[in-house]
């Protein structure tokens, strides 16, 4: 059973990808997953607030002791400087991409454009075999235009580029005004992958204390349809590797996302709950399915069921909505006139 894929350029074992999670946050457990067997191991993000106070911290320390005498050098502190591969977070990805051999993919989320540049650059020293970009943001300010938002996922994606030879993709939140012209944006400025889609933590109100505080859960299934729809709309449609992540808890679970058209299929939740060696469970149950199905490849099931150059995606979508009605009707009667 040929299970090998591409993503991003990268020849993976599999087509399944541990995305980034606490489980990456040591190298045992980066280890762990690629032992389990999983194609690609997408590292926990660095934030570029971290490097910025680190690099604060390291320069307050050399100050404090800068009019020291000159024959007391052996008394300035051991620090570590942020550049070069210093900070945790590169220490981790060196010493990570040092113990497994299979890919290690940086994640990356950015705050200004520079620091874009300056963050990717390091990622890439540190030995990254590719670069997701997370612009995990909330746009709060209500006179903020779509249009403004698009076009500065556009800019990080031309920077990081710049910055940059290895592969680089982009985890895309759902909740663009038209996800499918904001996927060929990025495909045009040169992004190698798309990652469908980013799931954003929502805060939740405790009622006994009037406090808001944040609400973290592990994805379902039931959250996967939405990325399954957009990636068989743009399978064929973008150069850019499709990588699916949310909602993957079985190995039937990752075949949908191969049949819609994944190049890749990423999870965290999965192996949260039942640990980094769950991983191998998944990857059985797929290639017993491919088995029972005679499919020998893994070439062979992606995009079978994606709609193709000749569908209409609009009218796709309808009918997927009008179908759903209908049997949400067939289940539960009419419950459009229920109150």
């Amino acid at each position: 059973m040929d299970l090998a894929t591409t993503y991003l350029g990268l020849p993976l074992r599999n087509p399944l990808v541990a995305s980034a999670s606490p489980l990456s946050q040591t190298v045992a457990g980066v280890r762990a997953l690629a032992d389990a067997g999983v194609g690609a191991v997408v590292l926990y993000s660095l934030f570029e607030e971290q490097i910025r106070r680190q690099e604060i911290a390291d320069f307050e320390i050399v100050a404090m002791h800068e009019d020291s005498f000159g024959e007391a050098t052996s008394y300035f502190p051991d620090v570590d400087i942020a550049a070069g591969g210093a900070t945790p977070y590169l220490r981790h990805l060196e010493k990570s991409v040092a113990a497994v051999d299979i890919p290690v993919i940086a994640s990356l989320n950015g705050v200004n454009l520079e620091g874009w540049a300056q963050c990717a650059r390091q990622l890439q020293d540190s030995g990254a075999a590719a670069l997701e970009v997370n612009p995990y943001a909330v746009p709060g300010d209500t006179r903020v235009a779509g249009a403004v938002i698009e076009e500065r996922h556009v800019e990080i994606v031309h920077t990081v580029k710049d910055a940059v030879s290895i592969p680089v993709a982009v985890k895309l939140s759902p909740f663009f005004s038209a996800t499918g012209t904001m996927c060929r944006d990025l495909d045009a400025a040169g992004a190698d992958g798309l990652v469908l889609f980013n799931r954003f933590l929502q805060p939740d109100i405790d009622i006994e204390a009037l406090t808001v505080g944040p609400a973290v859960t592990l994805s379902s299934p039931v959250e996967s349809g939405i990325a399954r729809t957009w990636i068989a709309i743009l399978r064929g449609r973008v150069a850019a590797s499709l990588a699916a992540t949310t909602g993957v808890e079985s190995g039937a679970d990752v075949v949908k996302y191969l049949l819609a058209g994944a190049d890749v299929v990423m999870t965290a939740s999965s192996l949260m709950r039942h640990g980094p060696a769950y991983a191998a469970t998944l990857l059985t149950e797929l290639t017993a399915w491919m088995e029972r199905k005679g499919f020998a490849s893994v070439a062979d099931v992606r995009g079978l069921l994606a709609l193709g150059d000749e569908v209409d995606a609009a009218a796709y979508e309808r009918a997927g909505y009008v179908a759903a009605l209908t049997h949400a009707k067939d289940m539960y009667g009419d419950f459009l006139v229920l109150s």
